[in-house]
């Protein structure tokens, strides 16, 4: 088979789970506060072996589908629990294991709470862009972002932010997960005074068996809460930040049809490998039971390949057939995609459902698109 006759495309981006441990205990973590406690059973960190398994995994991945760019994303649990001389082992083993001809971009997401200028200049030497995990204020961020003693990890956070702007070139932006007890503007506004490049807001990992929390389930809270952060953006001139989902609905409307895992009906890129060397393909599906990111393939058995045509993986390449019907005939589902997938699982009816943030994707959507009209877009749903 030749890439050409390879109806699925190839990944692009590599998520190396270079630790499964964490220094603080986040409420809402999928890894280690959700159905599935796997992650307590994988190795504390990733061995350099795992690494250069990987690296050759990716290396005939990259040459059989041509790419000549990947994506080389470090996570945990917190990869920086792994030590700096550690993870320099693992990034030049994953890049020596690269072809001369394939480029790789090095992304790393932290707390940022162990960040020093070791970690710094390790990162200049290998081009890591860092992304901050951080939900605003402290009040907000310490809602659920705690240490292990139940203490607040704002200020550690922030001090390693602060250190991170002292190298603005390596500064990725600002992951933050909303929580519907704080105001949006307030934390868009908070997280936005560190001039990062980009704030991603995540929805909480919930499922139709465990709904996100809600004050009033008839009302799209989600959706007003990120609508109002829409408004605070765009009305602010000086704001040179991007908002992740809400450029991602503005390009989907537009026509742009790249590859997004949260929304649009585009095949996510990108593929997980464990600690031990495992191959996942959407890791927060932890979110929703024991062994559901499970594969049964690993780096050093398995081929890249292998995965890209596993049957668990057939929603990446069914697109709009995969979602339920309701979604299918939908007039906004080239932009919601029927949503993530996690979010649409039920016992009963599998990943065959809309979100469970369905009503609230359908709000910030038409809200967005009538922002869009409004300054003379033209949508191409």
């Amino acid at each position: 088979m030749t890439p050409s006759e390879d109806s699925a495309p190839a990944f692009r981006t590599f998520i190396l789970k270079t630790v499964n441990r964490c220094n603080i205990d986040c409420d809402y973590c999928y890894v280690f506060n959700s159905a599935d406690q796997s992650a307590r059973r994988l190795p504390a960190r990733m061995h350099t072996d795992v690494a250069r398994a990987a690296a050759g995994r990716i290396a005939e991945h990259a040459t059989f589908h041509q790419l000549k760019t990947v994506h080389i994303v470090i996570h945990g649990g917190e990869p920086l629990l792994a030590g700096v001389r550690h993870t320099a082992r693992l990034l030049a083993a994953v890049r020596d294991g690269l072809p001369p001809d394939v480029e790789a971009h090095f992304e790393l997401q932290t707390n940022a709470t162990l960040l020093s200028d070791a970690w710094l200049d390790l990162f200049d030497a290998y081009g890591v862009a860092v992304g901050v995990s951080l939900d605003g204020p402290p009040a907000v961020n310490d809602r659920h972002r705690l240490t292990r003693a139940k203490r607040s990890t704002a200020a550690s956070t922030v001090r390693g932010i602060d250190l991170l702007r002292t190298r603005p070139h390596l500064f990725a932006g600002i992951l933050a997960v909303v929580d519907l007890a704080h105001d949006p503007v307030e934390v868009h506004d908070y997280l936005a005074g560190f001039q990062p490049p980009v704030i991603d807001f995540g929805l909480p990992h919930a499922t139709h068996d465990h709904p996100p929390p809600r004050g009033h389930p008839g009302v799209p809270e989600y959706g007003i809460w990120l609508s109002r952060v829409h408004d605070a953006w765009i009305a602010r001139p000086e704001h040179h930040h991007s908002v992740r989902i809400l450029e991602d609905i503005a390009a989907l409307s537009a026509g742009i049809h790249d590859s997004v895992e949260t929304v649009g009906l585009a095949p996510p890129a990108g593929i997980v490998i464990e600690s031990d060397g495992t191959i996942e393909g959407v890791d927060t599906l932890r979110s929703v039971h024991e062994g559901a990111s499970h594969l049964g393939l690993d780096v050093f058995r398995h081929t890249l390949d292998q995965a890209l045509h596993h049957p668990e993986l057939d929603h990446r390449r069914l697109g709009r057939l995969a979602l339920a019907h309701r979604c299918q005939t939908c007039p906004l589902v080239p932009v919601c995609g029927g949503g993530y997938l996690p979010h649409r699982f039920s016992t009963a009816h599998g990943y065959r459902n809309p979100s469970v943030y369905c009503a609230d994707l359908e709000y910030l959507i038409q809200h967005v698109q009538q922002t869009l009209q409004r300054h003379g877009w033209t949508l191409n749903n």
